[in-house]
């Protein structure tokens, strides 16, 4: 069952001042099931100016999480918490809150919890399984902070790894921000690991070279003797944090990840060779969802013609009109009514001008 129709079922009925927050409340969960941000805000809110009620306040706090308003979510869910310290999705949710605010102890601590009312809970002992691992690793780590850069590593050798890291995504801050005139809204976080923690950690397929998963996460064996390639997979990440802070949610992959190696400095020329040279090319809408179970030669095709897509769109559209569609996907608007609004032509109508340029 969902958030939302759990919250939509639990409600109580009471005189007109609660019935007309129940109403509220059942429309803001509405709004946030079609995925309409603002009115689900709006809703939320009002209905919680009737008092408060722990389903409004979970409510406000989902929207506040995909918002990336990590600590107005927390604030939120406290307060359902304390109104109604049964209320599970609200525990299952501050759990993920804490973890976006870099508080692993307390995210831990809160899961536990949680099982310990209701153990029947597979994903959340996986995920604190997941966790419980990355504390234990971290906390051996060294930190080397930069004025937009948290960068974690294990040991002294990677100490001066760390420092370039800093130096080359500072270098990305400004220069992938300028292009966008944009910049992410906190500090963010990157750990450095060896091949075999990475995988551990972040379950990625053998090809990926990097996760952005709320942290930058890079496996760096062999960093030093191929500097270009840590460079590149550094920035490659970093342009998926500066998205995620336009947009939580909703962004279609190959926009995610064409813009992404767009701004790695990808040869352009070859990856319409490699679209072009592919025995089968998937329709650009077929490239919506996550590219993690991919194959490889899969993933190649799929990167090159997101690659393709993303430098055709910020060449037909403007990089001003991407960012601004990237703002509305992150306020709930659906991604071709976005695109319309921002592109000024249809999805579809790109997507031809896309095929037809590839022939």
């Amino acid at each position: 069952m969902t958030l939302a129709a759990i919250a939509i079922a639990l409600l109580v009925i009471g005189g007109p001042a609660q019935q007309r927050s129940n109403d509220l409340t059942r429309a803001g969960w509405e709004a946030l099931n079609a995925g309409r941000l603002q009115d689900a805000a709006a809703a939320f809110t009002a209905s919680l100016e009737h008092g408060p009620a722990p389903h409004a306040l979970l409510g406000a706090a989902l929207v506040a999480h995909l918002q990336t308003r990590y600590e107005q979510a927390r604030q939120h869910l406290v307060a359902a918490l304390n109104l109604d310290p049964s209320l599970t999705p609200a525990t299952v949710l501050l759990g993920e809150v804490l973890y976006r605010l870099g508080d692993l102890d307390s995210a831990i601590l809160t899961y536990e919890q949680a099982l310990t009312r209701d153990p029947d809970q597979p994903q959340l002992l996986k995920k604190l399984g997941t966790w419980r691992k990355e504390l234990m690793l971290h906390s051996r780590f060294g930190q080397r902070f930069s004025d937009h850069f948290t960068v974690l590593f294990e040991g002294p050798a990677e100490a001066a790894l760390a420092e370039r890291a800093a130096g080359i995504l500072e270098a990305a801050y400004w220069r992938v921000g300028t292009a966008l005139q944009c910049y992410p809204d906190d500090v963010v976080t990157v750990v450095l690991y060896t091949r075999e923690q990475f995988r551990d950690i972040t379950q990625s397929p053998e090809w990926a070279g990097g996760a952005f998963d709320g942290r930058i996460r890079v496996p760096v064996q062999g960093a030093l003797q191929n500097v270009a390639e840590f460079e590149r997979v550094l920035i490659h990440e970093f342009t998926h944090a500066l998205v995620h802070s336009l947009a939580p949610r909703g962004v279609p992959a190959w926009l995610n990840e064409g813009l992404a190696v767009l701004f790695e400095g990808a040869d352009l020329t070859r990856q319409r060779e490699q679209v072009r040279s592919a025995p089968a090319v998937p329709a650009l809408d077929r490239l919506e969802r996550s590219f993690e179970k991919l194959g490889p030669g899969q993933a190649r095709v799929a990167y090159a013609l997101s690659a393709v897509a993303a430098a055709a769109l910020m060449e037909q559209a403007g990089a001003a009109a991407v960012v601004n569609l990237l703002t509305a996907i992150g306020h709930g608007v659906p991604f071709p009514a976005a695109f319309e609004s921002h592109c000024l032509m249809s999805y579809a109508e790109f997507q031809k001008r896309l095929h037809d340029d590839d022939r």
